[in-house]
């Protein structure tokens, strides 16, 4: 796998990011029970329009198998907005790969925070395995329930190797 920036600019990346997303927060609502997820009802234009950066993992064909998309946050920090994986990718390892990626060569050393489903048992230990504290549950809407993570700026590298249940 090789991850690269993403140009939204560009039709045909827009255009898979899209499907991709759209794809895995499909399952991410069966799994969590709710299927009023935002990106959900997002137009292709919506979300190339959003204030995000992004950065895409490739297959050795060329394939985009996920991506990772992120806003800087006051003091340095991130808010990681957006870690999908097509799910002809789930449990490869991908999304395990993409978050090790930001973390390591994008945002080092800076506090990271993120937001899953708590229902999400997939994403909940992907970044549980990558050294993030989970922080209060909070239910935007009734009927769903989110679980907070963050990474302190002085967070230790992990431990261990290429997670099993990459599904993010």
């Amino acid at each position: 796998m090789q991850i690269r920036p993403l140009d939204l600019s560009d039709d045909a990346t827009a255009t898979a990011v899209h499907r991709i997303g759209h794809a895995a927060y499909t399952v991410e609502a069966e799994l969590i029970g709710f299927d009023g997820i935002p990106a959900l009802g997002e137009s292709l234009s919506e979300m190339r329009h959003t204030d995000l950066r992004w950065v895409g993992a490739f297959s050795e064909t060329g394939a985009l198998a996920g991506f990772l998309a992120w806003a800087p946050e006051p003091e340095d920090g991130v808010s990681i907005d957006r870690l999908c994986v097509d799910p002809a990718w789930f449990r490869q390892g991908v999304a395990s790969l993409l978050l090790r990626h930001a973390l390591t060569e994008l945002f080092p050393g800076r506090p990271v925070e993120v937001t899953t489903g708590a229902a999400n048992a997939p994403a909940v230990a992907l970044y549980r395995r990558l050294g993030f504290t989970r922080g209060p549950d909070f239910s935007p809407v009734p009927g769903l329930t989110m679980a907070s993570f963050g990474r302190a700026a002085e967070s230790t590298p992990w431990e261990g190797g290429r997670g099993s249940s990459d599904l993010a």
